[in-house]
């Protein structure tokens, strides 16, 4: 798997399709890896994009970040805007979910400069953030000591299914057992993870909500019907926020629609990302 190095960190990350596609680059949530994505980056590959699936510090990362590092969302987002620098890529796809999303959501506001389009599926927005499901997490950051009690419990499979169960329809324990591995077996990860998660906080999400109109360029928003932590409340607002912005509504998926209905999101991204015939 190809690295590229940057300030504070090292990412790793996965490049599926023609040199010559335009790049579309892929921004997972808390506690997930690039893998999340592979289903659909084979389908985009098919038409001729360039996918790229980092795997972000947001805690299955498996390289931690260095002294001085930016351990907080903004700098998840400034070390994506990093990236893209680093290995030039222009007019870019950046596709988020989950907590990738309000990632994406940051890079659209504060480091757009590459970006030629957006892709919003599932995700956190506005002041529906953090999500009640990280709560017990973001009391045990509190201390390094309650931090490694809270996350210990992710070797259990059973605990596992519980915190990733419902993200899907279909089964994604493989991923979440191979997502936590960094985070249980790497302390200087799970530190990058705890500090994280400390700096979570609702502001976050409703300072870049308030400006997501500065974003001109195509949005596709592309909701979950089926999705139990992400209001389609949201997507309409979304929608409303940015000036060239669409709405898809995939049935039949729950967050990770790239894993449940990955032919329907691979032609809803498409949509936007492949020139039309002239």
């Amino acid at each position: 798997m190809p690295t590229v190095d940057l300030d504070h960190t090292t990412l790793h990350y996965s490049e599926t399709g023609p040199d010559t596609g335009r790049p579309v680059v892929f921004v997972h949530g808390y506690a997930m890896g690039g893998s999340l994505w592979g289903p659909l980056a084979a389908r985009l590959a098919e038409r001729g994009l360039r996918c790229l699936a980092p795997t972000w510090p947001l805690g299955a990362h498996p390289t931690p970040c260095g002294p001085g590092a930016d351990r907080t969302l903004p700098g998840v987002a400034a070390t994506v805007g990093a990236f893209l620098e680093a290995l030039d890529l222009r007019d870019v796809v950046l596709v988020g979910n989950d907590t990738g999303g309000l990632v994406a959501q940051l890079v659209a506001v504060h480091h757009s400069e590459r970006l030629g389009a957006l892709v919003l599926t599932s995700c956190d927005a506005f002041e529906h953030f953090p999500p009640p499901i990280l709560r017990p997490f973001l009391l045990a950051s509190r201390t390094s000591v309650t931090w490694r009690a809270a996350v210990r419990p992710l070797a259990l499979e059973a605990v596992r299914r519980r915190a990733y169960g419902d993200l899907a329809h279909a089964d994604v324990e493989p991923l979440a057992a191979a997502w936590v591995r960094p985070v249980l077996d790497d302390p200087g990860v799970a530190e990058d993870l705890r500090v994280l998660t400390s700096s979570l906080h609702r502001q976050t999400s409703l300072d870049v909500g308030a400006r997501l109109g500065e974003f001109t360029r195509p949005v596709l928003v592309a909701w979950s019907a089926d999705d139990r932590f992400f209001p389609i409340g949201d997507a309409h607002r979304l929608v409303a926020a940015m000036p060239q912005a669409q709405l898809t509504v995939l049935e039949g998926a729950r967050t990770y629609s790239m894993i449940d209905r990955p032919d329907a999101l691979a032609e809803a991204v498409a949509g936007i990302a492949v020139p039309a015939p002239s």
